[in-house]
C-alpha cells in the first residue's frame, strides 16, 4: 500500500461518506429522537458495517453478490423495505409530552445504523469499483485489512461529527421543538428513497 493510492482511498471513502443519503437520515433520527449517546452508536454501528461491507468486497464476496443476480436482487428488495419500513415509523410519529429527550433503547440505534448499511447493495457496488482501482493480486491481507479500516474509521468519524454537532446544547433545544416535525419529514425522505430504490429495481 502506497501513499499516494492511500490517499486515493481516503479521498473517496471521505466524498462517499459526506453523501447524502439515507445514513445520514437515520444517524440524525437517532440523535434528534434520543440525544448524542444514541447518534454515536448509530453512527459507530453504521461505521462497523461500513468496514465489513469494505473488507468482504476486498476479498471477494461482493462480487458474487453482484454476478448473482437472485442474491442481488434479494438485497435490494430487503433495502427497500427497511427504508419504507423505517419511513412509516417517522410518518407515525406521535408529540413527546415531555421536555426532555425519550429513553429510547440504543440497541435500536446500533440496529438502524448497521442495517441501513447491510441492506444497501450499492455500498458493495461502491467498493467493488474503488477498491477495484487498488487491491491486486500482490496485496497482503494487512493491507486489505488497512483498506477496510480506513473505510471504517472514516465513515465512523464523519457520523460522529453529525452527531456530536446536532446534540449540542445550543442546536438541540431548537430542534427539540420541532422534533416530531424533523420525524414525519425523515419518514417522507426515507419513503421517498425506498420508492426510487423500487423503481430503479423494476427498470433493471
Amino acid at each position: 500500500m502506497t501513499l499516494a493510492t492511500w490517499l486515493t482511498v481516503v479521498t473517496i471513502c471521505i466524498l462517499g461518506a459526506m453523501s447524502p443519503g439515507p445514513s445520514l437520515a437515520v444517524v440524525l433520527k437517532q440523535t434528534l429522537s434520543g440525544g448524542r449517546r444514541h447518534g454515536v452508536v448509530a453512527a459507530l454501528s453504521h461505521g462497523l458495517g461500513v468496514g465489513l461491507y469494505a473488507f468482504l468486497s476486498i476479498v471477494g464476496l461482493a462480487a458474487v453478490i453482484k454476478a448473482s443476480p437472485v442474491a442481488f436482487g434479494l438485497l435490494q428488495w430487503g433495502g427497500a423495505l427497511y427504508l419504507a419500513w423505517l419511513g412509516v415509523k417517522g410518518l407515525r410519529a406521535r408529540r413527546q409530552a415531555a421536555t426532555e429527550l425519550p429513553d429510547v433503547a440504543t440497541s435500536g440505534a446500533a440496529r438502524d445504523g448497521f442495517l441501513v448499511v447491510f441492506l444497501n447493495p450499492k455500498i458493495s457496488i461502491f467498493f467493488i469499483a474503488l477498491f477495484s482501482q487498488v487491491v491486486g493480486v500482490d496485496t497482503s491481507f494487512l493491507a486489505k485489512l488497512g483498506y477496510a479500516a480506513t473505510a471504517m474509521a472514516i465513515d465512523a468519524g464523519w457520523y460522529l461529527i453529525v452527531a456530536w454537532l446536532f446534540s449540542s446544547p445550543r442546536w438541540l433545544s431548537a430542534l427539540q421543538r420541532h422534533t416530531l416535525w424533523f420525524e414525519r419529514l425523515f419518514g417522507v425522505i426515507l419513503l421517498g428513497l425506498a420508492g426510487r430504490l423500487v423503481v430503479s429495481i423494476l427498470r433493471s
